[in-house]
């Protein structure tokens, strides 16, 4: 029988995705064993898409080998997190400043509508939150042209997001007047304010969380 090569890609990726949402989100905790039988009964998937799923997440290292050889759910330490941070902080404020050139009218009106959504709503959806925080960020690594710098941010922010997640570290409307800044100077186009608020905005995350320890 033939195998239809590019349905069985769209499904491990459609796995991977899956999966990698509830890593993002906590669903998937940090140290839960990894049961590849059962997780593709849950989603309705054979084990080769399955399979293929998790081996890219492991190559990632979003999942990793416990000492008897279990696939397990990675456990993002506040050392890995602190790491993180450094590494956006070499990496972000400059994507930020070249995005002022780069990122389409809409897409930083969008942004600012979110903005105001959340700063309009005294209680907004967290999912909604962190929608409009990877919105923003991922838009302005993918707008500064730098395709290994948007790749960098992409992977640190996996790792900063999972340890915020998991430990509920993040408030009702976090980093709200920073995003405001960055928003602001992205909307005049202002490089040097976007590189600036963005440096402000990473050295606060990180002094809340160290503030927490």
């Amino acid at each position: 029988m033939d195998v239809d090569v590019p349905a069985e890609r769209s499904l491990a990726d459609e796995t991977y995705q899956s999966l990698l949402t509830e890593i993002l989100s906590a669903q998937l905790a940090g140290g839960a064993v990894v049961q590849e039988r059962r997780l593709a009964a849950r989603l309705g998937v054979s084990r080769s898409p399955m399979r293929d799923a998790l081996g890219r997440l492991e190559g990632q290292g979003l999942l990793v080998r416990n000492v008897k050889g279990v696939l397990t759910v990675r456990i993002v330490t506040l050392a890995d997190y602190l790491n993180g941070v450094a590494m956006r902080m070499l990496v972000e404020p400059s994507a930020a400043a070249l995005a002022c050139k780069g990122i389409a009218a809409e897409t930083v009106a969008d942004l600012a509508a979110m903005l105001d959504a959340i700063e309009a709503d005294p209680d907004p959806d967290p999912d909604f939150v962190w929608a409009f925080d990877d919105a923003l960020h991922q838009g302005i690594a993918d707008a500064s042209g730098n395709p290994f710098m948007a790749d960098t941010i992409l992977q640190m922010r996996r790792y900063t997001t999972i340890f915020e997640r998991q430990r509920k570290l993040a408030h009702r409307k976090p980093g709200l007047s920073d995003h405001q800044g960055i928003v602001r100077a992205l909307l005049d186009r202002d490089a040097e304010a976007a590189r600036a608020a963005m440096t402000l905005h990473l050295d606060r995350i990180r002094r809340n969380v160290l503030s927490t320890y």
